[in-house]
Parts: structure tokens; C-alpha cells; sequence
């Protein structure tokens, strides 16, 4: 019955992840002339018309008859472009991205074309065809670094460059991780199912995410030889549990090949090697074995210290039959050459058994062309009239071709310093983005529609030649013009520029052009002017003289009324302005009132509120806090500064000053202050359920929060801060995050509290230069170690408070995570094994969806990434919470952890098999009138 229930459970759960899935594939027939279903798997391509405007499409010769999307293919010209397809995708989440090709046979004496296959500005691969009905299929496994990827084409050196189709498909949670993915795609290399029962390849809808497992049973020439004898084929039809990382198909776990020798070896060629590597085997034990019969093996090929001499024992190591164990290599070196096997031990008496392998290339990630050039290049590209007359190929400016109309350098990242567009139609202003581009040499925009005048370019140092005659460009020539030290050629003929020609420009060390500007003249012609009005203006010296010596006398009697006026104005604002805390804020150097704050309450008010400050409900690094009722019957939080030291007082006018011009529904609202009598006060309002810490294990009185619960109070706050850092204008670093500082009001609704410690960014900067302060645990250690302050920062700590919901652990706490001393360290080498069960608190065992969770452990991992480029933004974060809140609240047939998971989890991490081995050495919603706080003084 148990067995029957584990069954029913998987199904339900497969059921929902293929359903989930399938919805999100795209699936593009290159060349095909309408969208169809394919009736071998059911899903729903698309034909690439509307999407791609070049090439032809070509009926393929002899094609591959049971697949309808090899019928034709897409033919690009042979010439020196690139051909680029754009696909969706969201950002920083892992997809399958897979190009095929299969050219048919050859015509006349044509030769197989020969090219290459380009994702972004990174080479994937030379497509090389050498048979004519192979499918030749390039496959990689992506993290999304934006919103869209290109697919080009481009660079043939035999043949016309063509393409059958592309795929894409989003992968599961962690499936695939590697600690490499923000510098390295995953290349597929091989992915071979053993035992296979024909020389199909198994994929969609048997894998649910639409991996192509080739056969074993194919032959191509050095692909799987070298086979030992006495290797034999076996299969079962029970059912093969996979749950863990990778999901590899239940039928490829269901076939395997058995050493009956003693020993499995093969040899096959991987494409594009020697290279580092990363690689899975997959074993399950389907064979019944009896209670004196054990199988034990070794890998001995290729031998690696560690790996080798790890002992796999399938049923053991897995924790039962018909379960998969999946041990991997994080990072190996292999040669074009592979040669690997399996040997028994001594004591046992089955031979080695194999059911799949899966290996992937790391490919470095080349970088794409500067983000601002290619912002100005975007801006450019929108002035067309007909935006085909400037941009018809797509993907990067400057890889693996560059456009037509733009050079570029040849540098790691790509720089433009020629942008060509005479000629084309261009209507608007010359973008402002243009002055970004500090590599740009020459500017070719005559012959347009432009208007306006010049944008600021003073930053073009480098630049050297501009066209911009024939225009309807006017205004000044800006004196900077004649300082940028390498300008030799300017034309600004025809158009309607005014004033004077700025000197430097006309000493011959640049060529100019400036004739049809009316309006525009040299500084000679300006001298005739003035000399002809010289004389008419000592014509009227006299009058002038008359009327000057008038208003001196007017002007030396309005002084003295004013003088009397201000006397008396300043008396009356002495007068007014003394109040107790004036005299002590401005003697100390504090000034409030400079701050415009005006929530200011007296401090015998507070002591009736208060009761004489008689209930004390906590206490924090600024002082203690008292519960209080106003005379209106507002309950309010009554904080007293604990002492008069300057940095305290900081904290003091930080605070006030920011919660006076901030308001969001998910930050604590600032009610008033109070400065009497050497004390420093701050009212807030009260929130009835005191601090998330409280609730997680403060206290052993509260009940426990459930796990859509903690998904909300999450969102709350990660709004709270998103609103610092993007809605207000400078943005506002909180510093001090933390699960004391999230603060639950009556309805269990978060909001961010303590902005004592709180830094305000200056604009156009992209750190704060600061002393590190905040809290051991949750301290971002790149601003630790640089004192330089950001976003991320607060970014890190929220990280720290997202792995905290999940476990219910301190952030540090030597008695629970042992030799790794915090949290971070503890959960990330956990995660990092796919073990998301250890780390959930246990209050939510079997009351929460693992898919739910997991959505939150990717994204808490990603916010306590070391490096401050590699942590989201805010905006990520709450989307990812969102998605995991859906996850939990929808009825897709997610399961729930279990306990017996958990227990099993530990029990097999517990013991050192061959996958400990390898991993050892795995190396808006606002409710706001705006924020606009002004810099700090």
C-alpha cells in the first residue's frame, strides 16, 4: 500500500511539472510555412514567419520522415552577416536551448555547408554536416542573463548557412546548477541512455522537459566502441523513483547495461575537448538481488583522485531499489577522447551497472557589446522611419558580426567607434545617449531630418570626424566643441545653427564646413557689429549718465527701509522659533528644523500617553520602548534614546528626518519626536505583534507561523525596502535588515522599522563610501571588506532573513551549524547538494509544497551570492516570492515535504558514498504621494 501511495503521489507530481512545463516551451519550425501539432508528441510548433524576414524556405531532399519539422529547412544568404533569432525568456532562470539542423541531400555538386552558431555574443558551435539524413542537434543549458536571448547564424565557410529549428525550455528550480553559471553556459557533449531497447532517441513526452537521450544502440563512427565483453542489456517495467535533481526520465532508469565480466567500459569522442566538464551518472539498482548476492564497483577510467577510489554500491547509496542515485563530477577535465569504466570489487558478486550518462562542456560566456553603447545605438535605431533601413539583423552590434552600419573594437567587450548613418531617414533630436559612447571615433548623420541642437558630447574624447550637414539642426555650436583634442573633420553645412563659431575650431587644426547657416558667423563678423553700435551707444552717455545718477539716490533710501524691515522681521522669527529643544538641537549641531520636520509632540503629552513611561515593551541598540495611547486613542510605540553621544543623535536626525518625507504602507510610520530636556524621543506607531525574530524563535509562547504566512510577511518587507531603493529620489540604504527590524502589526502585515543607521545614495554614484555597520549575520562581507555601501547590500540581509523563514534558525549560532558557524554557509552547502529538506524548519514538514520553498532557497541563495553584481534586484526578489506564493496557494499537484524525507535526507548524507566524494570537491505596491528626500548634508 505504501509502495502504491509513493506511486500515486510521483504520478500526480510528474502530471503537474509536465503540465507546468509544456505550457512555457517554444518550439520554432525554421522554413516551415504554418504553425502545426506534432502528432508524435503533441506539441505545438510554430512557423518562423513574421520572426525571421531573410533567407528562403527550402523543401529538404530525402528528409527524416517521422518527424514533421525536418520537411524544410531555412536557407540564409552566404555573405558576412549574422542572422539572428529572439526569444523571451525571464531573467536568471535556467532553461534547455537547442538548435538542429539537417541539410538533406545534396544537389548537383554543391558541398555540406559549413558555419557557425552563436548564443548572444557567445560562440557555441562549428555546424558541420557531413551526412546528409543525420539530425545534428547543438544543445545547451543556459542561466538567462536578461529577458531575451539571440540565436544567430552567420559565418559560412562552405555551403549556405541554413537551420531546421529551435527549442527552448525552461528547466526545474535547481536543476542543473553548477557554482560556475554566472561565467559558464553548459555545452551538451553527450547524453547517452544504456540498455536503450532501440536506437531511438527517448525524449519528449517521456521526459518531461524534452531532452533528446540518445540511443547506445546508434552507430556513428567512435561513438560508444571499446565495449567490454560480457556486457548484456537489462530492463524492468517497475517503476524507478527519480526524484532528485535532475529528473532524469523514469524509462531511461528503467533500461540499463550490466558488466557480467566484471567490468563496462566504453569510448566515445566528445566534441570541442580537452575542456573542463561537468557530469552526472545515473545508477539504479533494477535487478532483484538476493539476501548472499551484493554489487560493488569502482570507476577506474578515467582516474581521478577521490572519485576513483569511492566505492558504489547502488542499493545502498540510493537507500533502496528501484531508486536513483546520481552522483556527479562539479568540475572535471576531459579529453577529445574519453575512455571510461567500471570495475567490481573483490567481494562482490554482480558486476557493474550503467543506466545513463550526461556530460556538458563549461562554455565561457563572452561578453556582449557595452550596455550604454548599445542603449545609444537602441536610441538611433527608434528615429528611423523605417527601422529596416538601419537594423535588419538582430542580436549583438558588434558579435559575431557587426551591423552594417556601426565598427566596432575587438576588445573582451566590444565598443563601438563608427556609427554610419547618412542618409537613412533619421527624424528627431540627436539622442543624448550618444554621449555615453567615449570610444566613438566618427559620426555619420548627414542627410537626414534632425532637429534641434547639438546634445552634450563632450565625453567623445576620442572622437574624430562628424557629419551632420544637410540637416535642420540649430542652435549654438557649444565651446567644448574646439577642446575635444581629437577632432579633425566637422561638416555642419545647411542647417540653421546661430551665434559664434567657437575660436579653437578655426585655428586649421580642424577642417570645417559651416557654410548655409545663416545665423552662424565668426567672431571678425561679431567685432563689425559691435563697432557699428559703439557709436550710437556714446550718442546716449549723456542720458544715461542722468538716469544713473537717479537710481543711486533711489537705491541708497530703498536700503535703509529695508534694512529697518529685516530688524524687525528678525526679532518676531526669534521670538517665535524658541521652543525647549531649539536651544539644545542647534547647540549641539543638529537642526531639525532645517529638515522641514513638523511632527513634533511635547514631552509631558508623552508622559500622559505613556502613564510617566510605566510599560516597557522592549528594548534596542537605541533605546527602550514603551507602549503608550494617545488622547485621540492611538496606540503608539514610544522610543527614549538611551544616551546623548553624537552618533546616537545621528541616528536620532537620520531618523526622524527620513520617516518625515517617506510613507509607504510597508515601512513603520513615523508619528512624531519629542527633544525636551536632554531627552531624544520617537514615536511610532504601535504593531501589536511585536518583531518577526519574535515569531520565528524569540518565543516559545507564539504559535508558529505556517508557510503562506511567512511567503506574505516576506513580500511586505522585501516591498518596504524595494520602495527605498527605487521610490525614493535619492535611494535610501536601510543598513541594518533584520528579522528584529521587520515589525507585524495587527493583521500580521510586515513593515520595516529602525532607519537609525540608513544612508541616502547620491546620485550618478554607484556606491557610498562608509564605515560598516549592521548586525553580525546579516553584514553584507563585500561591504565589510570595502566599505563601500549599495542596494545589494541590503539585498545581502534580506537574503539572511529569507533563509531564516525557511529553517526557523538564528543567523548565527555555533551549536547549530557547527564548524560553519552561520547560516549562509550551512544552507548554501546544503542547497547546493539539492538537499532543500535539511534546512526547512520543521514546523513546516508536511505543510508546505517543496516546490514553494525551493522557489525561495534559489532566490535567498542568489541575495547571499559573495560578489554584490551577482545578488538580484529587490524587484527579482518579490517577484520570486510572488511565484513561490502561487506555487503554494495553486492546486498543481506539488507535493509536500514529508518528514520521512527529511530523516532519509540526513541519513544518506551521512554517509561518505561516491556522491560525497564528488561534492567535496565540488568547488510595486505602493500607497505613497512620492518619496523625494534631499541629499545628506
Amino acid at each position: 500500500m505504501a509502495l502504491y501511495s509513493d506511486f500515486l503521489l510521483l504520478f500526480v507530481f510528474s502530471v503537474s511539472s509536465v503540465l507546468s512545463q509544456v505550457t512555457e516551451f517554444i518550439s520554432i519550425d525554421c522554413g516551415s510555412t504554418s504553425n502545426y501539432t506534432d502528432p508524435k508528441t503533441g506539441l505545438q510548433w510554430v512557423s518562423d514567419n513574421g520572426m525571421m524576414a531573410h533567407g528562403e524556405s527550402v523543401q529538404v531532399n530525402n528528409p527524416d520522415a517521422d518527424w514533421v519539422q525536418y520537411q524544410r529547412r531555412r536557407d540564409f544568404p552566404i555573405d558576412n552577416k549574422k542572422y539572428c533569432y529572439n526569444l523571451r525568456t525571464r531573467e536568471r532562470r535556467r532553461y534547455l536551448v537547442r538548435a538542429t539542423f539537417q541539410y538533406g541531400t545534396l544537389e548537383s555538386e554543391d558541398s555540406f555547408p559549413k558555419f557557425e552558431l552563436y548564443l548572444d555574443a557567445t560562440k557555441w558551435s562549428t555546424v558541420t554536416i557531413m551526412e546528409a539524413s543525420r539530425v545534428y542537434a547543438k544543445e545547451m543549458i543556459i542561466r538567462a542573463p536578461s529577458s531575451s536571448i539571440d540565436v544567430c547564424i552567420c559565418c559560412a565557410t562552405t555551403g549556405s548557412p541554413f537551420i531546421s529549428t529551435i527549442e527552448l525550455r525552461p528547466l526545474n528550480l535547481s536543476m542543473y546548477a553548477t557554482d560556475y553559471e554566472d561565467d559558464f553556459f553548459l555545452k551538451l557533449a553527450a547524453r547517452v541512455n544504456f540498455g536503450a531497447p532501440s536506437e531511438n532517441a527517448l525524449r519528449y513526452p517521456d521526459d518531461p522537459y524534452d531532452r533528446i537521450w540518445d540511443s547506445d544502440l546508434v552507430k556513428r563512427q567512435n561513438f560508444l566502441v571499446g565495449v567490454a565483453p560480457g556486457t548484456v542489456r537489462i530492463n524492468t517495467s517497475k517503476n524507478v523513483d527519480i526524484k532528485t535533481r535532475e529528473y532524469p526520465p523514469v524509462k531511461v532508469m528503467q533500461t540499463a547495461v550490466v558488466g557480467t565480466q566484471g567490468m563496462l567500459s566504453y569510448r566515445l569522442n566528445l566534441e570541442d575537448f580537452p575542456a573542463n566538464a561537468r557530469a552526472f551518472a545515473y545508477f539504479s539498482e533494477i535487478e532483484e538481488l538476493k539476501a548472499n548476492e551484493t554489487r560493488k564497483f569502482k570507476m577506474v577510467k578515467p582516474y581521478v583522485p577521490d572519485y576513483s577510489n569511492a566505492v558504489v554500491n547502488i542499493a545502498e547509496n540510493a537507500n533502496g531499489s528501484y531508486r536513483l542515485y546520481e552522483p556527479s563530477y562539479m568540475n572535471v577535465t576531459l579529453d577529445f577522447v574519453l575512455s571510461f569504466s567500471f570495475v567490481k570489487t573483490h567481494d562482490s558478486t554482480k558486476g557493474p551497472l550503467l543506466s545513463a550518462i550526461e556530460i556538458s562542456k563549461y562554455l565561457k560566456i563572452a561578453s556582449k557589446t557595452d550596455s550604454d553603447d548599445v542603449i545609444a545605438l537602441n536610441a538611433f535605431n527608434s528615429m528611423a522611419v523605417a527601422s529596416s533601413l538601419i537594423n535588419n539583423e538582430g542580436g549583438d552590434p558588434c558579435v559575431p558580426a557587426q551591423w552594417e552600419w556601426v565598427n566596432c573594437t575587438s576588445t573582451t567587450t566590444p565598443r563601438i567607434t563608427k556609427i554610419a548613418l547618412s542618409g537613412k531617414n533619421l527624424n528627431g533630436n540627436i539622442p543624448p545617449e550618444t554621449n555615453s559612447m567615449d570610444k566613438l571615433e566618427e559620426l555619420w548623420l548627414d542627410g537626414n531630418f534632425l532637429t534641434g541642437s547639438l546634445p552634450d558630447i563632450s565625453n567623445l574624447v576620442n572622437l574624430k570626424i562628424v557629419h551632420l550637414e544637410n540637416n535642420n539642426l540649430s542652435g549654438s555650436l557649444p565651446k567644448y566643441m574646439g577642446s575635444l583634442r581629437n577632432l579633425r573633420e566637422l561638416y555642419i553645412q545647411n542647417n540653421s545653427f546661430s551665434g559664434v563659431i567657437p575660436r579653437a575650431l578655426l585655428t586649421g587644426k580642424v577642417i570645417i564646413n559651416y557654410g548655409h547657416n545663416p545665423g552662424l558667423h565668426t567672431e571678425a563678423a561679431k567685432k563689425m557689429h559691435f563697432e557699428l553700435i559703439i557709436g550710437i551707444s556714446i550718442s546716449i552717455l549723456l542720458v544715461l549718465l542722468v538716469l544713473l545718477i537717479g537710481s543711486l539716490v533711489y537705491l541708497h533710501r530703498l536700503r535703509k527701509k529695508t534694512s529697518y524691515h529685516k530688524k524687525n522681521e528678525q526679532g518676531n522669527s526669534t521670538r517665535a522659533s524658541i521652543k525647549p529643544s531649539s536651544a539644545y538641537s542647534i547647540a549641539r549641531g543638529w537642526h531639525l528644523t532645517d529638515e522641514g520636520v513638523s511632527y513634533y509632540i511635547s514631552l509631558s503629552e508623552l508622559e500622559e500617553a505613556t502613564k510617566s513611561f510605566s510599560k516597557k515593551i522592549g528594548r534596542g541598540s537605541f533605546g527602550t520602548v514603551f507602549y503608550g495611547q494617545m488622547k485621540d486613542g492611538k496606540e503608539v510605540a514610544v522610543k527614549i534614546m538611551a544616551d546623548s553621544s553624537s552618533h546616537m543623535t545621528h541616528q536620532f536626525v537620520t531618523e526622524v528626518a527620513l520617516l518625515s518625507r517617506i510613507h509607504h504602507r510597508n515601512l513603520v510610520p513615523l508619528i512624531g519626536f519629542c527633544e525636551e530636556e536632554h531627552q531624544r524621543i520617537l514615536v511610532y506607531e504601535y504593531m501589536h505583534n511585536g518583531t518577526l525574530r519574535d515569531h520565528i524563535y524569540g518565543s516559545s509562547n507564539l504559535k508558529p507561523l505556517d508557510w503562506l504566512v511567512r511567503l506574505r510577511i516576506a513580500e511586505d518587507a522585501a516591498k518596504g525596502l524595494e520602495y527605498l531603493h527605487t521610490g525614493c529620489s535619492p535611494s535610501i540604504i536601510h543598513r541594518d535588515v533584520k528579522t528584529s527590524n521587520i515589525l507585524l502589526d495587527i493583521n500580521m502585515r510586515a513593515k520595516v522599522s529602525d532607519f537609525g543607521l540608513s544612508r541616502q545614495a547620491e546620485e550618478d554614484l554607484t556606491h557610498i563610501s562608509s564605515v560598516a555597520r549592521g548586525t553580525v549575520g546579516y553584514l553584507d562581507p563585500e561591504y565589510y571588506a570595502n566599505q563601500q555601501l549599495t542596494e545589494k547590500s541590503d539585498v545581502y540581509s534580506f537574503g539572511v532573513v529569507l533563509l531564516e523563514l525557511i529553517s526557523g534558525k538564528k543567523p548565527v549560532s555555533a551549536e547549530e551549524f557547527g564548524a560553519d558557524l552561520n547560516i549562509v554557509h550551512w544552507a548554501r552547502a546544503l542547497i547546493r547538494k539539492g538537499d532543500v529538506v535539511s534546512i526547512v524548519d520543521p514546523v513546516l514538514l508536511g505543510n508546505a509544497k517543496i516546490e514553494s520553498i525551493w522557489r525561495v532557497a534559489e532566490i535567498a541563495i542568489q541575495c547571499v551570492q559573495q560578489r554584490s553584481v551577482s545578488r538580484p534586484r529587490m524587484q527579482e526578489v518579490i517577484i520570486a516570492i510572488q511565484e513561490a506564493s502561487k506555487i503554494e496557494k495553486g492546486n498543481d499537484g506539488s507535493q509536500k515535504l514529508l518528514s520521512a524525507s527529511s530523516s532519509s535526507s540526513k541519513g544518506q548524507s551521512s554517509r561518505k558514498t561516491l556522491l560525497t566524494s564528488f561534492l567535496e570537491m565540488e568547488s510595486p505596491d505602493l500607497s505613497s504621494n512620492g518619496c523625494n528626500v534631499p541629499a545628506a548634508r
